[in-house]
C-alpha cells in the first residue's frame, strides 16, 4: 500500500540549529515516537529500532535510514525501510527543506512510503491517521528540542500541518488532544 504526506513546521531557530538537530541521534531519538534506540552507523546512515502500533497491529521495527543529497543547512533526502517480522514492512523515503523565516526556520516535508505485510490489510484510513499523528508528535517534540538548542521556549504555533494547517496549540495540549480523539476512535473501531 502506498502512502504520501506533505507538511511543513515552523521551528523557533535557526537553520544551523534545526540543521545541527536533524542530523543528531540523540534529538532524533528522543523525538521520534516509539523510537527505542537510534544509532549513528557513518555519516549518512543511521540504525533504528522502533516499536508502533497500529490499530490491533504492535510491532518493533528495525531499519536503516540513508541521507541522501546533502545540501548543509537547507536540506536532504531521506530513503528508508524497516522490517515489523509478522507485522510486515515499511520503506520509503521523504525530502526535506530548510528555509528561513522571520521567526526561526520553516521545514517542509514531502514523504512517500510503501506499507506490506498485515499493516496493510488494515487499510489506508488508519495508518494515514496513525501516520499523521506521529508526524504530528514528532514535530512537537522536534519544535521543543530545536527551542531549547536555541534558548527559547517553542511558540505556540510551531505545529505541523499534513495536508492543511491546523490551529496554533501549544504541544502539551496537542499531545493530550491527539490522545482523547485515538481514544474516542478506537472505542468505535
Amino acid at each position: 500500500m502506498a502512502m504520501t504526506m506533505k507538511g511543513e513546521v515552523d521551528l523557533p531557530a535557526t537553520k544551523e540549529v534545526v540543521w545541527k538537530a536533524l542530523n543528531d541521534p540523540e534529538v532524533l531519538k528522543s523525538c521520534i515516537p516509539g523510537c527505542e534506540s537510534l544509532e549513528k552507523i557513518d555519516d549518512n546512515t543511521l540504525a533504528a529500532t522502533a516499536k508502533v502500533k497500529v490499530g490491533p497491529v504492535s510491532a518493533s521495527f528495525k531499519g536503516k535510514v540513508n541521507l541522501l543529497d546533502l545540501d548543509p543547512p537547507n536540506g536532504y533526502r531521506i530513503e528508508g525501510e524497516g522490517e515489523g517480522g509478522v507485522a510486515g514492512f515499511a520503506k520509503g523515503g521523504a525530502v526535506v527543506k530548510l528555509s528561513d523565516i522571520p521567526t526561526g526556520t520553516k521545514l517542509t516535508y514531502d514523504v512517500e512510503a510503501q506499507v506490506g505485510g498485515k499493516l496493510a490489510q488494515l487499510g489506508a484510513r488508519l495508518i494515514d491517521g496513525v501516520a499523521k499523528k506521529m508526524a504530528d508528535q514528532f514535530f512537537a517534540d522536534f519544535a521543543a528540542a530545536v527551542g531549547k538548542q536555541e534558548g527559547v521556549a517553542a511558540p505556540a504555533e510551531a505545529q505541523a500541518s499534513a495536508a492543511a494547517p491546523a490551529p496554533a496549540q501549544n504541544s502539551e495540549a496537542k499531545g493530550w488532544l491527539q490522545r482523547l480523539i485515538a481514544w474516542f476512535m478506537d472505542l468505535w473501531r
